[in-house]
Parts: C-alpha cells; structure tokens; sequence
C-alpha cells in the first residue's frame, strides 16, 4: 500500500494524500463509514458509492467472527463478494469490543477469553487468531490486536495495557510473516499507539511502532471518555513522531469538530458511528449546525431538509417529512437521516482536502468550526 503526500497545510500540520490498495485509491483526509457486520446500516452499497462517495468502508473482525463466521465469509470468498462492496475495506481487530464486554471476559497474556454478546458462547481471541480471522474476512488494511484501556484508566493500567499491547503486536507481525492472503491481494498491517491518557506513554508507543515496517499506523484508546483536550493533546504528541510518509488513523472519532481539529494535527482517517447511529435518532449534521429533527418546529417546515448538501435526499425530502417518518417508527426515515449524514462527513472531509490543497485550511477552519456545534 504506497501512500503519497501531495501537500501540508503551511499554517497548521493538515495533509492532503492517497494511498493505493488492491481494491482502489483513496484520497486523504477520509472519514471511513462503519458497516460493522459488513453493511453499513440501511445504506446500500450502491448508495455508499455513488451517491453518498464513500471510498473505504470499515468492518469488524469480533462481530463477523460470531456471525456469520469465517466459513461462510471465506466461503463467498472473502468480505468484498459477500457483502457486495468492491472498493477498499478496513478491519477493526475487535479488541475495543473484547474489552468493552468488562462483565463477560477474562483478558491474560495470552489472549482474551470471553462470552458472546449474542448467545453467551465462549471463545478466546489471540494476536495469531485475530489475524487469522482478519485474513477470512480479506480486507486491504487489517488492525493489530490492542487493550484499549479507558479513557480514565490510571497510569499503572495505562502502562501495563501499552506493554501488552506491544507485545501482542509482535505476535501480529510474527502471524503476518507465517501465513499469506487468501484471496489473491495483499493486505497491509496497521499497529496501534497505545498509552490512555498519558503524554509519556504515548510517546513511548509512538516510538516503539515507527521502528516496525507498516504501511500505516493508528492512534487507538481516544474518545473513549476522556476529555477532548485531552484527545488533542495527544495527537499532538503522537503525530510528530509518526512518519510523515505514511498515513496516520484515529480511530472511532468523531464529530465534525472533532475531525477538523485532528486533521488540523495531521490525521489523515477517521471512522465512527455518530453519522448512522445519530441519524436513526433523528439527529442531523449540517455545516450551520446541528438539527433534531424530533423538535416540533419542524412539523411543517417544508423546506428541504439541507439546502447545502448534496446528497439525493437533502433535496427530494423536506424536514417535515423526515420528521414524520422519524416520529412514526418509519425504517424510512432511519435511512435518509444516516444517507445524509454519511454525505455531509464526506462532504466535509472532501472541503477540508480542498482548502488544504489551496494553502488555506486554517482560515476556512476558523470559520467553519462554531457552525458546527451549534444548535438549529
């Protein structure tokens, strides 16, 4: 996977790159929808390439290993031909989910036994056989398997989740270099800077990594409650020792707002639930701000539901419509919500690559930042 930096940002460290995988180009920044069973909620695939312009998609190694399993997924020959999505595909190691399952799992050096969410069945998840699966499922960029410790875990927590993380991520590589790809491409390894919130930590991480050949590197453990400052404050000491030649992922994150200040310290991907997750609960994202479609002002508002936008919905449906669908129940309106949210992300992440090729990212993201927060 050969990344190339096309430009940075000359007030700020925001970059503008692509990256190559088997299954198509990427333009960077990118926010990356999440379709965590391998389908992105209500949203066809058709719809994901031509109307909402995804160019990655992200999937989950610990859900598709539950259901429908690696026998079914190798069986239509990998993730790509069984969910239909043809383009570029990232994988998730499914450590956050292991470990957000505090009740029902057992976390040793060796791995992570623990229970389905599903039906209580148990399994054991290793370095080796998280790989494993993530060569089943066949997506162009795989994730190393981490502890992903709180975001108010103490520093001795912190320090003992990085030291096995690190150690895991030996035992990815080691599993990597032992077995090949399934299904005729290469996939590329990403590990992950771990270290809660502790500047030193991370530091440490970050450099234990870029002495380990990737193809890319992720910052994981942020946005998992710990303050946003806090988030930021890391990047800031992660980005500048991750090499400039490679892309750097932050994972599950976030707001719009979010996305631009970590584009503003040199991020280049994101992923995150909020566009589908808010849109099912009739939340809206626009570039003035932010609409609850619930609200009663709405009820005979007929205007389109984003002037802006442009996306087929924000302008074949109005806001009192998708009211209506939303306060019914109506699967409906679920879809056309997540439809456009998913498109304003790309459309903002797709302005900001604009803006940082024109050498004025950070004036447009002075302007544009108080927007977004905001409450229409």
């Amino acid at each position: 996977m050969l990344f190339n930096l096309i430009h940075q940002d000359s007030q700020t460290q925001a970059r503008a790159g692509v990256f190559d995988t088997a299954h198509g180009t990427v333009e960077t920044p990118v926010f990356m929808p999440v379709g965590t069973a391998g389908s992105v909620k209500g949203i066809h695939v058709d719809t994901l390439k031509d109307d909402i312009g995804a160019q990655i998609i992200l999937s989950n190694t610990y859900h598709l290993f539950l259901r429908p399993g690696t026998a079914v997924i190798e069986g239509a020959g990998g993730l790509h031909r069984f969910c239909g999505w043809h383009g570029p595909m990232l994988t998730d190691s499914g450590g956050f989910q292991v470990f957000s399952l505090t009740d029902i799992r057992k976390l040793t050096e060796v791995g992570v036994k623990f229970q389905s969410h599903i039906d209580g069945s148990r399994h054991l998840f290793t370095s080796e056989s998280v790989i494993d699966i993530q060569r089943s499922i066949g997506a162009d960029i795989i994730m190393a398997f981490d502890e992903c410790a709180p975001g108010d875990a103490s520093y001795e927590y912190a320090r003992k989740a990085l030291g096995l993380t690190q150690r895991w991520l030996d035992r990815c590589i080691n599993r990597m270099e032992q077995t090949r790809p399934l299904y005729g491409y290469e996939q590329s390894l990403f590990p992950i800077v771990q270290g809660g919130a502790y500047a030193d930590l991370r530091e440490q991480a970050a450099r234990h990594i870029i002495d380990i050949p990737a193809d890319g590197y992720a910052i994981g453990g942020l946005a998992v409650g710990e303050p946003e400052e806090v988030m930021y404050r890391i990047i800031e000491v992660v980005n500048p020792i991750l090499p400039a030649d490679k892309p750097r992922y932050l994972m599950g994150v976030g707001t719009p707002a979010n996305l631009l200040e970590a584009i503003e310290r040199g991020v280049d991907m994101f992923d995150c639930t909020m566009p589908t997750r808010n849109g099912r609960n009739g939340m809206l994202f626009t570039a003035n701000g932010m609409i609850n479609i619930k609200n009663h002002k709405w009820i005979d508002d007929f205007s389109p539901i984003d002037p802006d936008g442009d996306s087929f919905v924000d302008h074949a449906y109005s806001k009192a419509f998708l009211r209506h669908l939303i306060i019914a129940g109506e699967m409906l309106g679920s879809q056309i919500a997540s439809r456009h949210n998913l498109a304003f992300y790309r459309r903002l992440v797709c302005e900001a690559r604009r803006q940082i090729l024109a050498d004025n990212f950070a004036a447009w993201k002075s302007e544009i930042i108080e927007k977004l927060s905001q409450r229409l």
